[in-house]
């Protein structure tokens, strides 16, 4: 079924060319018009999607055709870009990067996959007619997809715009659709792990507006709107609409949402609610104590090392969690939340304690220490998956494990990627389990039930003996 989407694809040369301005300055200048607007970003980033969301003002969202099938990501976009006048696709990394040689996984492979016209941002510093010959060799590089705009970053002055726009002219590339000048300075805020989160940013209106402002004074947005609505109708198959999947009553399951914990796709949040959990935000930041009735606890991705000092000083939330997992809690933690359940992390020359789930001691680096996609095949039993499932996942962080690891139980082999220990990735402990993987609901649809099924068994063994909780057994009550 052919359905009308007009979309367009901002895609990069390289890293760092400017997408996320180009994309967020779109996003703004077109609301600001009076048009409605749906952001999405090709492949896992967190940060990214979460700035896209709100220049939208609507739930942006990722496609990642490593984190789930082709179906699920033309599905998830024709569902989600329901009601918009314009849909916004940012890239990742440059154009055609992507696993391998042939590109697998790569923002022209998407853009093929959605027919999306493409919008190309090239850096032309301190080159001239050879940024036309790069542009072009672009263009020409993959047949499936239509580079329809060109937009130069870096530009000097107008001779230097006026080379490179003629020279790419000359040789019947695409039309210069924006030419951005040097900036002496970013608009846009950045750290280790790329752009500071919204939630962190003190005045995250000012960045959006200057965005748009820019992007407004510098790049045609009603062409680069004309070339969006010339894509063609896209086709997808039956994607369902989100219902709960269970008629049993709803289990609640928090889950830490501050500026710390922020890395949560929204298909996971919808999942374990469309699962039956009733999701309560708990910020170890400002709250002391975990809700009395919590039946499961989901710790996601963030900066718990930017934020050492305070979650050290809150130790009643510490001590909280890590009776709540004596107790038998069911857990998952992802990266951030792994390193909140270790003993302690290291920042610089400072040591902060920690929850002190798992033994372990974490460190902060300098570089990353797992960055990309990753695979795990599930070989030993554990409170969330079934052995022999593989998953399909995704890291990036700058912190590892130093030491206190030798005694946990590990659930996991490591296909590909860095993991948590020597191969070896989900640590278990009682009903706790935590990676350094972050996976995405829609590409591992059987992990939401799950979760909410031990949420369950917790549920009912609290209720038949409150005094011992959810230690019980290790009963499977809801299977």
């Amino acid at each position: 079924m052919g359905m009308e989407r007009s979309r367009i694809m901002i895609a990069g040369t390289a890293g760092d060319s400017g997408k996320t301005l180009l994309a967020l300055g779109l996003l703004g200048a077109w609301r600001r018009r009076g048009y409605t607007t749906a952001a999405f970003k090709k492949g896992p980033d967190f940060i990214d999607t979460a700035w896209l969301g709100r220049a939208a003002q609507r739930t942006a969202r990722n496609l990642d055709s490593f984190l789930m099938d082709d179906p699920t990501m033309v599905g998830s976009f024709v569902k989600h870009s329901a009601g918009a006048d314009v849909a916004v696709i940012e890239g990742n990394r440059g154009l055609h990067d992507g696993r391998d040689v042939r590109g697998t996984h790569s923002t022209a492979t998407l853009a093929a996959l959605l027919q999306s016209p493409v919008i190309l941002i090239h850096q032309v510093r301190k080159a001239t007619r050879t940024a036309a010959a790069a542009l072009l060799g672009c263009c020409s590089f993959d047949r499936r997809i239509s580079i329809a705009g060109v937009v130069l970053n870096g530009v000097a002055n107008q001779r230097h715009q006026k080379i490179i726009t003629g020279s790419l002219a000359l040789a019947g590339g695409p039309p210069v659709v924006g030419a951005i000048p040097q900036l002496d300075e970013s608009i846009l805020p950045g750290r280790h792990l790329g752009l500071v989160t919204p939630e962190e940013h003190p005045d995250v209106e000012r960045v959006l507006t200057r965005a748009a402002d820019f992007v407004s004074e510098f790049v045609d947005i009603d062409h680069v709107l004309e070339i969006a609505r010339s894509a063609p109708p896209v086709i997808a198959g039956d994607y369902p609409l989100e219902s709960r999947t269970s008629n049993s009553p709803l289990v609640r399951i928090g889950y830490f949402r501050d500026a710390a914990f922020s890395f949560y796709y929204a298909e996971n949040l919808e999942a374990l609610e469309n699962a039956g959990a009733k999701l309560v935000a708990i910020s170890p930041l400002a709250d002391t104590e975990l809700p009395d009735d919590v039946d499961g606890l989901y710790l996601g991705g963030g900066f718990p090392e930017t934020h050492a000092d305070r979650l050290a000083n809150n130790s009643t939330m510490k001590q909280a969690v890590r009776l709540a997992a004596e107790s038998g809690l069911p857990i998952f933690a992802e990266c951030g939340g792994l390193v909140y359940l270790g003993t302690s992390v290291a920042v610089g020359d400072r040591v902060y304690p920690m929850a002190g789930v798992f033994p372990l001691r974490t460190a902060l680096d300098k570089r990353p220490q797992g960055h990309g996609y990753c695979r795990l095949h599930v070989d030993r039993e554990n409170p969330f998956f079934a052995v022999g499932t593989t998953i399909n996942a995704h890291e990036f962080h700058y912190t590892h494990i130093i030491g206190g690891a030798e005694s946990i139980q590990t659930a996991c082999a490591i296909n590909y990627g860095a993991g948590c220990l020597g191969g070896r990735d989900g640590l278990i402990s009682e009903r706790t389990m935590a990676s350094y993987s972050h996976l995405h609901a829609l590409g591992t649809p059987e992990w939401a039930p799950t979760f909410v099924c031990r949420a369950r068994d917790c549920h009912r063994e609290r209720a038949a003996d409150p005094e011992v909780g959810c230690r019980r057994g290790d009963r499977i009550l809801c299977e």
